[in-house]
């Protein structure tokens, strides 16, 4: 088992503190089918994939994939980032990876190249096309309401760091409702010839349906559930979906 990155100086009083869903997501891209798939995608022989985190919130997902690119992709040469509407996330991940790099580094261990951290909603500081690999801890817990992302001004430091919690979990109707918009805009953000994203869902997300609709986007689209976590009621309470579009190799430029 690859080691996690230490978290031990994030305020969990304003960050998502890292739970079963975030280790799902380690253990899902660290295990041997996702690293052969990976292995295969990005071969040695193919440009430097870029990886970017939504939601980075703590940073110990994308620190992770950044400290054990090698063994992840079998190639160091990767290129990482981060997105949070939540700008003490960016500032801890910004942290996190560097507590990781010093780790990679003491023994002589490689990681990949972290580009940095940016406070946006979801995708729209990306440029389209770019995304070789998206991984996302969306707030997936139904809600009556979504969170506003502003908040305001008025508010107590109590309710203002709850309200920054809030962006963390409360997912709205089914919550799908950031999900939904993050998987509308995949087909423009993800590269075209190699692009894919790690989604995780829970039971309450209905997950065989969001998969059914990936696959309607076009034949090439593929959408498989990769790896599961606990059960209620017969139901895995949590899945990482990996969503991949699978090209013929006329198509591949």
């Amino acid at each position: 088992m690859l080691p996690t990155p230490s978290t031990d100086h994030v305020d969990f009083d304003r960050i998502y503190e890292p739970a079963e869903d975030s280790y799902l997501l380690l253990d899902a891209l660290s295990s041997e089918s996702e690293k052969a798939f990976l292995h295969e995608r990005f071969g040695p022989s193919t440009p430097t994939p870029f990886v970017i985190e939504i939601g980075s919130g703590s940073g110990v997902v994308l620190s992770f994939i950044h400290a054990h690119s090698e063994i992840i992709f079998g190639r160091a040469d990767i290129l990482t980032a981060g997105v949070d509407v939540n700008i003490h996330a960016c500032k801890a991940t910004i942290q996190t990876v560097s507590v990781a790099e010093k780790e990679q580094d003491a023994p002589g261990l490689s990681h990949g190249f972290y580009l940095g951290n940016v406070s946006a909603d979801l995708g729209t500081a990306l440029n389209p096309g770019n995304v070789d690999v998206l991984v996302f801890n969306p707030p997936y817990v139904p809600t009556p309401d979504l969170p506003t992302l502003l908040q305001d001004g008025n508010l107590s430091s109590f309710d203002a760091d709850s309200h920054l919690l809030s962006l963390s979990y409360a997912g709205g109707e089914d919550g799908m409702q950031v999900t939904n918009r993050l998987l509308d805009s995949l087909p423009e953000l993800l590269s075209p010839d190699r692009g894919c994203a790690y989604i995780l869902l829970c039971a309450q997300n209905k997950p065989e349906e969001v998969k059914d609709k990936i696959r309607k986007w076009g034949e090439a689209w593929k959408a498989e559930t990769v790896s599961k976590s606990g059960k209620v009621g017969g139901w895995e309470k949590l899945q990482i979906v990996r969503i991949w579009r699978e090209l013929p190799p006329s198509a591949i430029q």
